[in-house]
């Protein structure tokens, strides 16, 4: 996940969780959190206790990220997130807490005479897949698809990030019936995510289990010439064959119904 990817993330979960945006340029990002989100991702009962035991006016916190520390160009304070990190993996549990699947309108562009805006319906949903033994690597992909051509097309998040979105329509704004239903869309979508598993290098599983192999052959030295073994020879074979075991896990992270006009 690209520090650009990160930052559009992370920018469309502040703004669809009513965070105001009080400076950002395309490194870091400095808003000011709700009472709620607050409570959720700041650690800190304590204080949200006390103030619901005195009444006192409660004073939500202000949070900085930065998603590319490599690229500013000021002193920037703030909580440097990448890939994996811990904060970006919190923002993605609350997400999926929240609720993962939206329903939104882009907003059309304000006009002194009323014109008739006519959106056209999308499934997009973002996807991290997990390739898994002793070692870890993720990717994320992000995915639409159009409801009613069957057009699908790469880096969904991406083209959304820049617009204006609603959670209800606008004035003069009509949306266009799918011709495709939501759940076949998305059985189109998780077919191209496997039909990319299966085109992704896999010489990862193949370097897993030579590990493995070394590692049962060194177990074997330390036992050597010992015809019956102890329990716990059975016991670290064993778990040298759970830790090299090869994985491969699908998460949808979220995804929503969005009618667009500038796709």
């Amino acid at each position: 996940m690209y520090p650009q990817q990160i930052h559009q993330y992370v920018r469309r979960f502040f703004i669809e969780n009513s965070c105001h945006i009080l400076r950002e340029n395309e490194h870091f990002i400095h808003v000011q959190l709700t009472i709620e989100m607050d409570k959720k991702i700041m650690n800190r009962p304590f204080y949200w206790k006390y103030l619901e035991s005195t009444g006192d006016e409660p004073n939500p916190a202000q949070l900085t990220l930065i998603t590319d520390k490599n690229k500013l160009t000021e002193s920037i304070v703030g909580e440097v997130v990448h890939y994996g990190s811990p904060r970006l993996n919190q923002l993605f549990s609350v997400t999926k807490e929240l609720g993962s699947f939206v329903q939104m309108y882009e907003k059309p562009p304000v006009t002194q005479v009323p014109v008739q805006t006519i959106l056209t319906p999308w499934v997009g949903v973002n996807y991290k897949i997990t390739y898994s033994s002793d070692r870890t690597r993720e990717i994320l992909y992000s995915l639409g698809i159009n409801l009613m051509t069957g057009m699908i097309i790469k880096e969904f998040q991406e083209s959304i990030s820049r617009l204006e979105l609603e959670s209800t329509i606008s004035a003069n704004t009509f949306h266009l019936p799918y011709t495709i239903k939501p759940q076949r869309a998305l059985e189109r979508l998780d077919a191209v995510i496997e039909n990319q598993i299966k085109l992704d290098d896999h010489t990862w599983a193949e370097e897993a289990r030579v590990r493995q192999q070394r590692d049962i052959r060194v177990l074997d030295y330390f036992y050597e010439g010992i015809e019956n073994k102890p329990e716990t020879y059975e016991s670290e074979k064993k778990a040298i064959k759970e830790q090299y075991e090869t994985k491969i896990r699908i998460e949808i992270i979220n995804g929503g119904l969005f009618y667009l006009k500038s796709i």
